[in-house]
């Protein structure tokens, strides 16, 4: 089952995370570290769940739980506005959306759990009026790079600065209304 995350399930978010920054690609996938994870206050876990449950500041979390109520996967969408500046402080020049986070546990990939957290994520992004949606991969990621062009992201052409190593890349992918 896809939903929205609750804001007072932040314990259940924050070991998803930490589960997810484990995973043998994390590195590739994701900004943060399990390191930096885990030192975090359990008031900023608090914090960013209620956030992404109430979808305020423009985000919202989906999770996927299994049929035992157990939680496989995650992806957030970031709400960027036309004329405001991205998180690494690049103009966005028309609505659009940003998911994060994307994480399917290793038992379940393959299941269309994805493909539903996309559509739940997709749907909503719509539905607040993006005009199109982006992530960033990086591109010796192949497996999510694979995804994400079955779901129907292409690659834009624009490239981001890898944090903590300016002479790599990251490519963006992105999705049209």
């Amino acid at each position: 089952m896809i939903r929205p995350v609750r804001a007072q399930e932040w314990e259940a978010a924050k070991e998803l995370r930490l589960r997810s920054l484990r995973d043998p690609v994390a590195h590739l996938a994701y900004l943060d570290t399990y390191e930096e994870a885990v030192a975090r206050p359990d008031s900023w876990w608090r914090e960013r769940t209620a956030k992404g449950a109430e979808g305020a500041d423009g985000a919202r979390q989906f999770i996927a739980e299994a049929g035992d109520g157990s939680w496989v996967g995650n992806v957030a969408v970031l709400l960027e506005e036309a004329g405001s500046t991205d998180w690494a402080g690049f103009p966005v020049e028309r609505p659009q959306g940003h998911l994060v986070g994307v994480y399917v546990a290793p038992g379940h990939r393959g299941s269309g759990l994805t493909k539903a957290l996309f559509e739940a994520a997709l749907e909503w992004a719509w539905g607040r009026g993006a005009e199109r949606v982006r992530l960033i991969v990086h591109p010796d990621n192949a497996r999510a790079r694979a995804f994400y062009r079955k779901a129907g992201f292409e690659e834009s052409g624009v490239t981001w600065p890898l944090a903590g190593n300016p002479d790599e890349r990251e490519l963006e992918m992105a999705v049209e209304r």
